[in-house]
């Protein structure tokens, strides 16, 4: 029977269906914890302690320049791992970044020393490490050909988009939140949003973005 301590494994089935001695000794010795929205789990510099499992919430990865704008890098949500936690872990390097809990976060951590004993004795654990990595890096460098290369209008139409079906219709957000998620200025933001409101495609109020007109937001996202 698996005990209450591994309970936290239900979120990640293909760690549960590893059986092996150094794994199942190593996620004995998981730190379970709960950190409030807003809470710094990691800044740029710091050394990293321990592995992280998110089991509940999301954790939000972002990069500022010395100029203070900041880009939102990736998400760490349920069932998922951070790529930034592991390479500091195996590089032995500090963050190069910072992750706030953008909600309410449940997770589980290997302190940074059973992580390397599980990482070299666990072959199916070693295997889960990687493809986390590789999945995240698709990721990034999606982001990476995004920024590059999109059109700050049509990626600001396809973020709408994308937060309105999880929101449904009405974004509680600011211009700076949006800016940030774009890795741009907020002024970039604003001229646009007005822009999209002097078509009707959406109405703007303080703190709030209601998208009035989806398809067209679609249509200019498919140019």
């Amino acid at each position: 029977m698996m005990g209450e301590s591994l309970a936290w494994l239900d979120v990640f089935p293909e760690l549960k269906a590893i059986s092996d001695r150094s794994w199942m000794a190593a996620a004995e010795k998981a730190q379970l914890m709960d950190v409030p929205k807003g809470t710094v789990l990691f800044r740029d510099g710091d050394v990293c302690n321990g592995y992280v499992f998110v089991t509940d919430g999301a954790v939000r990865v972002q990069k500022m320049d010395p100029q203070g704008r900041e880009i939102v890098l990736y998400r760490v949500e349920d069932g998922q791992t951070c790529m930034l936690t592991t390479s500091c872990l195996i590089g032995g390097e500090a963050y190069p970044a910072e992750g706030v809990a953008e909600t309410a976060v449940s997770l589980a951590m290997l302190p940074a020393p059973v992580f390397e004993k599980a990482i070299n004795e666990s072959a199916e654990f070693r295997r889960f490490v990687l493809a986390s990595i590789g999945r995240r890096i698709s990721d990034l460098m999606l982001l990476v050909e995004d920024v590059a290369f999109g059109r700050m209008d049509v990626r600001l139409a396809r973020l709408l988009l994308k937060r309105t079906r999880e929101s449904g219709g009405t974004l509680g957000c600011t211009h700076q939140e949006l800016a940030t998620e774009l890795g741009t200025a907020r002024e970039v933001v604003s001229r646009i949003l007005k822009d999209f409101e002097r078509k009707g495609w959406l109405a703007l109020s303080r703190g709030r973005v209601e998208v009035k007109n989806s398809n067209a937001l679609g249509d200019l996202h498919e140019e």
